[in-house]
This record gives structure tokens, C-alpha cells and sequence, in this order.
């Protein structure tokens, strides 16, 4: 048996910067894995050439062929002449529906557990590769940590991790789909969209400067977002006003994050369970207060 974990993110930064004939949006991102993860467990089983898969403590989720797990699996397996079946067990903790890729880190769980169940000796550049033909956060969610995503997803540039911080982390209760927040934004006129400065986030970062990362804080899908979600926008307010450095919507929402200072050891953690307080209410279906995700090895 192989067990992988699942990493969600959140993103720091998020900009638009056009479109590919193919309709894909082209994107300069900051990225950022935090600690909330889904566990996948991958066992070789009978009949041959058959997935089953199955949610441990969700049985609503869909699990067929439309699932990236499913889709992981089936493309490693026709693609490297496996005959074996497999089952897949699924424990999700990751927030659905909520910009921080749980689909697409299931999926880059998928390709690792099947590489090494299989002993297919793919490295992580191939698994990469391979990841963002089935989406475009997968490379990222392959590599995890902090880094620079450009392109569609695809082009990736390691950071070093971001400063001590906490995150605390609220999901509405509503989802916003991924083709829903583009399709909004793809809708504003280019001269009104106020695009984040990546390249200084990215500096800050290597400098180990939090308050030049939180300051710079920016997700141009907000500006799509917000104005039919007023809740995203109540969120930040409330966790900047208990403690909070910055807030931002992740991804294309609606889980908005707030970044806490841990100016003493513990302090940033203290503050953010503080807010989380604040914030319970009706439209919140979910709240979390992590660190950063461990690095990969």
C-alpha cells in the first residue's frame, strides 16, 4: 500500500496577464501549499485494468472517470502498459469548490502514488509534465512549497519559503467554479483591472520580508468575485480587524485567507484562533488556522 498527502494552497498572488488561442488564460501566480491535506491511499487489485475509488468520509463525492484522480490513474496506466488494477481511497479535508486546488492536488497525489506503486521510476520533472495535461495547478501541486507559476500553470520557478506565519483560512458556504470566476472576469474591461505586483512580491519573499509580501497581497479574479460575493469582502475586513496583516481571496474563490505575523513564537497563531472567533457565522461553513505545508523532499 502507498499513502500520499494532499496539499491544498492558497494563492498570494494572482494575475491575468491574457489568453492562448486555445482559450486557456495565461497567468503569473504566487503560490503557496499550506498544511490542510487530503490522504490517498493506492492498493494494486483485481479484476485487471479496473479503478475503484472511494471516499472515506464523503460519500457524495463523484468518484467515475469525470474525477482527476480517475484520470491520473487511467492515463499512467494505458500510457506505461500497467494491467494490475487499483483501488484508491480518498480521506478529503480540503475545502470543495474553494480556489485552493483540491481536485488538482488529488489528481498530482494520484500520478506520485501510481509511480511509486507501480515502481515506474518517473522523476518529478516527467510527473510535471504529465500533471498539466490533465490541469493546469497539477505541476504546481507536484512541486508544492512556494513558488513563482507562470504560463498556464506549467512554468514553475521555486521561491524560498515564505517568512514564519500563520493563515487562517474561512470557506463560505457557497462554491465558486473555476470556469464561472474567469468567465466573470474575462467580462471587465482590460483598463479597469488593477493587476498585483508579482515581481515584487517574488523579491520580497527571497529577502524573507512579510510586510513587503503581505503589502502586495492581489488577486485580480476579486475584482470579478467580490462584486457578486459582498461576503468575500466582509471576510478580509473582519480577519484584518482581529490580527491580520492582509486578506485575500484565493485562487478563484471564495476561500479568503488572512496572514498573521508570528512576532513571537506562537503570537500569530494566538491572534489568528482570536479572529476565527470573530468570524464564525451563517455563511462560513468552514474555518482552519494552519502553518505552511512541509516541504517536499
Amino acid at each position: 500500500m502507498v499513502e500520499k498527502k494532499a496539499y491544498g494552497k492558497i494563492n498570494l498572488g494572482l494575475d491575468i496577464i491574457g489568453r492562448r488561442e486555445d482559450g486557456y488564460h495565461l497567468v503569473r501566480m504566487i503560490m503557496q501549499s499550506v498544511d490542510i491535506f487530503d490522504i490517498l491511499t493506492f492498493e494494486k487489485a483485481e479484476p485487471e485494468g479496473e479503478i475503484s475509488i472511494t471516499a472515506t468520509n464523503d460519500p457524495s463525492l463523484s468518484l467515475g472517470e469525470d474525477n482527476l484522480i480517475y484520470k491520473a490513474c487511467r492515463l499512467l496506466m494505458d500510457s506505461y502498459g500497467i494491467k494490475e488494477g487499483v483501488k484508491v481511497e480518498l480521506t478529503k479535508n480540503i475545502p470543495i469548490a474553494a480556489g485552493m486546488a483540491g481536485g488538482s492536488s488529488d489528481c498530482a497525489a494520484a500520478l506520485e502514488g501510481m509511480n511509486e506503486l507501480f515502481g515506474l521510476g518517473l522523476s518529478s520533472e516527467k510527473l510535471r509534465e504529465i500533471g498539466v495535461t490533465l490541469g493546469a495547478d497539477v505541476p504546481y501541486c507536484i512541486m508544492g512549497g512556494t513558488a513563482v507559476s507562470e504560463g498556464i500553470g506549467e512554468v514553475l520557478t521555486r521561491l524560498p519559503e515564505l517568512p514564519e506565519a500563520t493563515f487562517l483560512i474561512a470557506k463560505p458556504v457557497f462554491g465558486i467554479s473555476t470556469k464561472e470566476a474567469y468567465g466573470a472576469f474575462d467580462s471587465i474591461p482590460s483598463e479597469n483591472v488593477v493587476h498585483p505586483d508579482i515581481d515584487g512580491m517574488a523579491e520580497a519573499i527571497r529577502k524573507g520580508d512579510l510586510s513587503g509580501v503581505t503589502d502586495r497581497l492581489g488577486n485580480v479574479l476579486e475584482q470579478a468575485s467580490i462584486p457578486a460575493h459582498p461576503e468575500i469582502e466582509e471576510i478580509k475586513k473582519i480577519m484584518i480587524e482581529n490580527g491580520a496583516e492582509n486578506a485575500l481571496m484565493s485562487g478563484s474563490g471564495p476561500t479568503v485567507f488572512g496572514i498573521f505575523r508570528d512576532s513571537e513564537p506562537g503570537k500569530g497563531y494566538e491572534k489568528a484562533w482570536k479572529a476565527l472567533e470573530v468570524l464564525k457565522d451563517d455563511y462560513i461553513s468552514e474555518l482552519f488556522v494552519v502553518g505552511a505545508a512541509p516541504l517536499k523532499n
